[in-house]
């Protein structure tokens, strides 16, 4: 049921054969998988959403890209991971576990003799005001942070291609799952490395509580800290952090989504397998009960972080001729680019 495809491919969506929506009859990719099918980019809430239209920056299809650019994921296969229908609540468990592990740069083995650095901004010497010193610390300090959180965009559409009913969804729908559940995946994943004090990414650079503050605010930095404190206390596994970064993957109310109730379902398998999962490794345990219902409680809770976080980004938006920030960390996050970067 989740035997890995090892043919190359490109970001941002599936193939299926249970996927025959009209993005696959309209393709036209060429030898090379060019894309074929285009979406638009509109902005909804806050948010720039993905429709259907013309090429703007996003294409789908058999050569599917995220944002037009050089960073390509692979496509998903028939048969990578089964339609959510076909599996059972333990097929579901091992083919997110194993998705998880295989791609989550955060798992409990990868991070348990991780070697811990300060990231050290330099001085800088033309700076002659206050404000001017700020200013830089913060271009330097986000792209040193932009650069070692790219990877994981590749990361978690590789994980999204092996989750379960994932690859049933229309490619339009697929792309407004990855590109608005980012971050909130990704913070799940890197709580495990968050304290009251640093923020630790998974090469072993770290970040302080003050250096945070500087990219963010304080009030987001409390929030995110907080966040992650609390879920660390639920002391998971990763099979179960793999299981709740697929129901917070497959946000079946994210705005533009055209089948929902699709999404909808394929979370619901998901739900069902991580409440197993609690019981069966916590058997006997008073807290099993009530794990599920606060797991699900932190869901709203990370949607504001991840609403709060891309506000934050309009300083980037406002800024982006001041500083080189990695083309795909640009384009999932609605950033500008040079022309030399698209």
């Amino acid at each position: 049921m989740c035997s890995i495809a090892s043919s190359p491919s490109e970001l941002g969506g599936c193939n299926s054969a249970n996927n025959n929506n009209n993005n696959n009859n309209n393709s036209s990719g060429n030898a090379s998988g060019g894309s074929g099918v285009s979406v638009g980019v509109v902005v909804v809430g806050g948010h720039q959403q993905l429709v259907g239209g013309s090429m703007v920056g996003v294409g789908v299809g058999m050569g599917t890209e995220l944002g037009g650019g050089h960073h390509q994921v692979g496509m998903c296969h028939d048969g990578l991971a089964g339609t959510a229908n076909e599996l059972t609540v333990y097929d579901v468990i091992m083919c997110v576990s194993q998705a998880h592990r295989l791609n989550c740069s955060y798992t409990e083995e990868l991070t348990r003799e991780l070697m811990r650095r300060p990231v050290t901004v330099p001085q800088n010497g033309i700076a002659s005001t206050v404000a001017e010193s700020l200013e830089f610390q913060k271009i330097w300090l986000w792209q040193q942070f932009s650069a070692r959180v790219t990877p994981g965009v590749q990361r978690i559409v590789e994980f999204a291609k092996r989750v379960p009913g994932f690859c049933d969804f229309t490619q339009d729908d697929q792309l407004i799952l990855i590109k608005l559940g980012f971050f909130e995946v990704w913070l799940t994943h890197v709580a495990r490395l968050i304290n009251e004090a640093t923020l630790t990414l998974d090469d072993g650079a770290y970040l302080t509580r003050q250096q945070l503050e500087i990219l963010y605010d304080s009030d987001f930095v409390n929030a995110l800290l907080n966040f992650a404190n609390t879920l660390n206390a639920y002391g998971l596994s990763d099979t179960e952090i793999g299981l709740f970064s697929a129901m917070v993957l497959l946000a079946s109310d994210r705005t533009g989504l055209s089948e929902p109730k699709v999404i909808g379902r394929a979370r619901e398998l998901v739900a069902e397998a991580l409440r197993v999962q609690i019981l069966r490794s916590r058997a006997g345990s008073p807290q099993a009960l009530q794990l599920m219902p606060a797991l699900e409680a932190k869901i709203p809770e990370l949607r504001s972080l991840g609403a709060k976080h891309f506000s934050h980004l309009d300083w980037l938006r406002m800024n982006w001729t001041k500083l080189r920030l990695p083309p795909l960390f640009a384009e999932i996050f609605d950033i500008p680019k040079a022309d030399d970067e698209l």
